[in-house]
C-alpha cells in the first residue's frame, strides 16, 4: 500500500513521486500483453470456437490480448453456475463477505500502477485519469463495506405487537446477476456493481465490453485473489448482444446491473418487462447530456479552469463529462476568450507521456461521431471558437487523436445540445436570465451531473432546489460536472440517466440488490408447555 495515502484526482495533482513507479509500471506491462486469455466459468477456464483481439487505441499495432468471443451457450452455463453457488454463498456470514471484499481492494490496491498502466493501454487514459480510476474503485469497494458494517448487514429488530412474537427485517439477496460494464471506466464501474451484486450475497456472470477486456479478466482475478469461491462470479468474454439476449430472458437471472448507452439500458429495460415472468431490477446508469451554468457575477478564470476538465478530460469519454454551457450574456465574450486560450494550450496525444491531457478515442466509430458533429455545426451556423480537427501527421497517426473542440452559435434546440455525442465537444449558449439557464440545462430526459459558476449564493440555492440533475456542484474548479467519489459524491443519474434513484458511492447504493424479508417467530411464554 502507498504510504502517501489516498490516491484521488484531487491528490495526483500534488504528489510528484507517483511518476517513476508509473512509469516502472507502464515497461513491466507490456510483458503481459499478446497472451490468450480464458473465460472462467464455475472457476474452471473455457474457451470458444471463435477469438477476437484487444488493441490499444495508442496504436493499433499493440496487441493487449486474444479472448474468447463466449456465445449464448457459455452465458447459459454463466448463471447456472452462478445460480448453483448462491446457496453456499448467500449463507455465509455477511462478515466474511465483508472480509473478503476488503481483502480484494486489498490486491488491487497493491496492483495500483500495474492496473493503472493497462487502462493507458486498453482505454487511453492518461496516468492521472488511470491511477485515479483504480483509487476510487479501491475506495469504492472500502465504502461498501463500511456502509454494510454500519447497517448490521441490514438485519434490524422490530417491535411486534402480538406477546410472544420476535419480529426483524432482513434484507436478502436475489440471487444470480449478470453485470455488464462499460470502456470507460473499466475496473471502477465494474468493480462497483460487481461488488455490489456480491457483498450483498448475489452471485455474478460478468460481462466486460470487448474494447477493454484484459482490464474484465484482471479484475475477475482480483476478486478471487480476495476469496470469492469458483462460480460465485463467472466472466464472459465476448460480443454483447447474444449474452445480453440471454441475460434479459433466463429465468434463473434475478437481476441486471449495466453501466451504458441510454439505447441499450432502455433496450435491457424493455425486454426484462416483457421477457421475465415477474418483476426483476435493473440497476442502470446510462449517461447524461450535462449542463454547467456560468452567471454573470461568476469567476471566470475558475469556471474556464472546471468546465475544461470536465469537457475534455478522458476525451470527453464519461456519462459526467461537460457537454453544453449557458454563459450569461455580459460575460459570454470574456468567457470564450479564456476557454479558448485554455483549450489551446492542451496538449493530446500519446497519454503514456506525462504532458497530455487526453489520449486517442476509444476508436473509429468515435472519430466518425467526432467529425459528422462538427460538420453538422458549422453546417447549421454554428462557429469554431476551438479544435474541430482530427489530428493525422506524426505521432498522431497511430491513434484517433482530435483536438479539444468549442462550439458557439447554435440554436438552443439544436440536436448537439441535446444528444450525448461521447467526444470532446462543447457546445456554449448564452442566456439572460437564471430562470432562462435553469429552463435550458432542464430541457433534457438526461439528468446526471450539472454545474454552476457564480459569485452569489441566493443563484446557488435556486440551482440546487431546481436543477433536476442527480450530481450537482457550485463553484467546482476541479471539474464542473466531473469528479465524483465514493463516500462523497453518489453517483446516480435521475430521468433517463439512471433507474434506481439510488448513487453508486452512496449510502442506498447496496439496497438496489436485495429486498426485504419480514421474519416473525412465536417464542413460547414463559412457564408454558
Amino acid at each position: 500500500m502507498r504510504e502517501s495515502g489516498k490516491v484521488t484526482y484531487v491528490s495526483l495533482e500534488t504528489d510528484e513521486s507517483f511518476h517513476g513507479e508509473y512509469e516502472v509500471a507502464l515497461l513491466a506491462i507490456e510483458q503481459e500483453f499478446g497472451e490468450r486469455h480464458p473465460m472462467y466459468i464455475d472457476g474452471q477456464e473455457v474457451t470458444a470456437p471463435r477469438e477476437f483481439e484487444a488493441r490499444s487505441p495508442i496504436d493499433p499495432g499493440i496487441l493487449l490480448g486474444i479472448f474468447p468471443a463466449g456465445r449464448e451457450e457459455h452465458a447459459r452455463k454463466g448463471i447456472a453456475a452462478a445460480n448453483e453457488a448462491f446457496g453456499d454463498w448467500s449463507r455465509r456470514d455477511w462478515q466474511e463477505r465483508v472480509a473478503i471484499v476488503r481483502k480484494t481492494a486489498d490486491a488491487m490496491e497493491d496492483r495500483l500502477f500495474a492496473l493503472a498502466a493497462l487502462l493507458t493501454y486498453e482505454a487511453g487514459k492518461t496516468r492521472y485519469e488511470a491511477l485515479a480510476e483504480v483509487g476510487e474503485a479501491v475506495d469504492m469497494l472500502r465504502y461498501y463495506c463500511r456502509v454494510y458494517e454500519q447497517n448490521n448487514g441490514y438485519v434490524f429488530p422490530m417491535h411486534s405487537p402480538a406477546p410472544g412474537e420476535e419480529s426483524r427485517s432482513v434484507m436478502r439477496p436475489y440471487g444470480a446477476w449478470a453485470v455488464i460494464s462499460p470502456f470507460n471506466f473499466p475496473i471502477a464501474l465494474a468493480a462497483g456493481m460487481i461488488t455490489g451484486a456480491l457483498l450483498t450475497g448475489n452471485t455474478v456472470v460478468f460481462k466486460p465490453t470487448s474494447k477493454t477486456p484484459l482490464a474484465g479478466v484482471n479484475l475477475y482475478r482480483l476478486f478471487v485473489e480476495g476469496g470469492v469461491p469458483p462460480g460465485a462470479i463467472n466472466l464472459v468474454t465476448g460480443p454483447g448482444g447474444p449474452f445480453g439476449k440471454i441475460a434479459v430472458a433466463h429465468p434463473d437471472v434475478a437481476g441486471i446491473a449495466f453501466t451504458g448507452s441510454k439505447a441499450v439500458g432502455t433496450w435491457l429495460q424493455r425486454q426484462l418487462a416483457t421477457a421475465q415472468p415477474y418483476h426483476k431490477p435493473l440497476v442502470a446508469e446510462l449517461g447524461s447530456k450535462n449542463p454547467t451554468i456560468v452567471t454573470a457575477s461568476a469567476d471566470i478564470e475558475k469556471a474556464v479552469e472546471g468546465v475544461v476538465r470536465a469537457a475534455f478530460g478522458f476525451a470527453g469519454q464519461k456519462c459526467s463529462a461537460t457537454s453544453r454551457v449557458y454563459v450569461h450574456s455580459s460575460v459570454a465574450e470574456r468567457f470564450l476568450q479564456t476557454l479558448r486560450d485554455r483549450v489551446d494550450r492542451m496538449e493530446v496525444g500519446d497519454p503514456r507521456r506525462r504532458e497530455v491531457a487526453y489520449g486517442p478515442l476509444i476508436d473509429d466509430d468515435a472519430r466518425l461521431t467526432f467529425q459528422k458533429a462538427v460538420e453538422e455545426a458549422l453546417r447549421d451556423g454554428g462557429r469554431l471558437v476551438a479544435g474541430g480537427e482530427v489530428l493525422e501527421e506524426g505521432i498522431y497517426g497511430r491513434g484517433v487523436c482530435v483536438r479539444p473542440t468549442v462550439i458557439a452559435g447554435l440554436a438552443h434546440g439544436h440536436r448537439l445540445f441535446s444528444e450525448e455525442l461521447f467526444v470532446p465537444i462543447l457546445t456554449v449558449g448564452t442566456f439572460e436570465t437564471l430562470d432562462e439557464a435553469l429552463t435550458l440545462a432542464n430541457a433534457t430526459d438526461y439528468g446526471l451531473t450539472a454545474g454552476i459558476f457564480t459569485g452569489d449564493p441566493a443563484e446557488i440555492r435556486d440551482f440546487f432546489d431546481r436543477i433536476r440533475f442527480g450530481v450537482v456542484y457550485a463553484n467546482r474548479r476541479g471539474g464542473a460536472t466531473t469528479g465524483a467519489w465514493p463516500g462523497a459524491q453518489p453517483f446516480g443519474g435521475w430521468k433517463a440517466s439512471g433507474s434506481t434513484g439510488r448513487g453508486a458511492g452512496g449510502p442506498y447504493y447496496l439496497l438496489s440488490f436485495v429486498r426485504e424479508q419480514a421474519q416473525t417467530r412465536v417464542t413460547e411464554p414463559a412457564g408454558g408447555r
